[in-house]
């Protein structure tokens, strides 16, 4: 009877930590399967790339060649829509001579599958396998890129594999800090913080880092881009953008940020 009662026990847990692993996840990842928009209508030529993932899922994503430039940069975006969401954003960084490959995570615009934590670190490695194939064959350097969450992607990448340098938007430690600022109770903070753990990884990192924020962020607030700066290791710099939020860092910017992304790029090594 013990060992029954134990037995139920664990699967109770088992079954309330799955349902919790669930709740957490269907509260980060807001994906649109629709695309509405592409490079083309930009102006921009473009190439439909589609790859795998750990388990055979199938992934899309989008090569936008620069017509001058020896950047490729691996764009890993937001937790919200999809690539064709990220067009205007694309044009701008061609028209400073960066390719860019921007692909969605599985379940996102056309990609198969569905969200989840593990699954991102999965999509990222494969679409960075993409990207330093694509860097070699143009003779470039590889720059990871992530915004939001796509940061937490991008750094959990780049700890794992060579790049000539990361630059990261918008971004924060971990999910538990996140919690402890939109929902002020001890908790959620300690349950959460080991998932989506930038803070962590962000050690391994063997490349130079560019940090941009935006000082009216009221998502992820800027002392959130900060304690994750000060947990990376050197060399590396933080922009301060003012003004800005989250989702109008290039916007409000400007010229000023393109400048910098531009100068970073070409700075470092092929």
């Amino acid at each position: 009877m013990g060992a029954l009662a134990v037995g139920a026990g664990v699967l109770l847990m088992a079954t309330w930590l799955s349902g919790w692993q669930r709740l957490v996840e269907s509260q980060i990842f807001y994906p649109e399967k629709q695309i509405h928009y592409t490079p083309r209508d930009m102006g921009l030529a473009y190439e439909d790339v589609w790859f795998e993932s750990a388990g055979g899922v199938r992934l899309h994503g989008w090569f936008v060649p620069a017509a001058v430039g020896r950047t490729v940069l691996l764009f890993c975006h937001g937790n919200a829509g999809n690539v064709g969401d990220r067009v205007d954003n694309i044009m701008r960084l061609n028209r400073i001579g960066i390719s860019v490959f921007i692909f969605d995570y599985r379940g996102y615009g056309n990609s198969r599958g569905r969200p989840s934590e593990e699954g991102l670190y999965r999509d990222v490695e494969a679409a960075c396998n993409v990207a330093q194939a694509r860097a070699k064959q143009e003779k470039a350097r590889l720059v990871i890129f992530g915004r939001s969450l796509g940061g937490v992607a991008a750094v959990h990448v780049a700890a794992r594999n060579h790049c000539a340098g990361l630059i990261l938007e918008s971004t924060f430690t971990h999910l538990g800090a996140m919690a402890r600022i939109h929902f002020p109770m001890p908790l959620p903070e300690q349950w959460l913080s080991s998932r989506f753990n930038a803070r962590k990884k962000i050690s391994a990192v063997r490349a130079p880092i560019l940090f941009f924020h935006g000082d009216q962020d009221d998502i992820v607030p800027l002392a959130l881009g900060r304690r994750l700066f000060m947990a990376a290791p050197e060399p590396k710099e933080f922009v301060t953008l003012e003004g800005a939020g989250h989702n109008d860092t290039y916007l409000i910017g400007e010229d000023a940020y393109f400048a910098k992304f531009r100068a970073f790029c070409e700075g470092l090594p092929l």
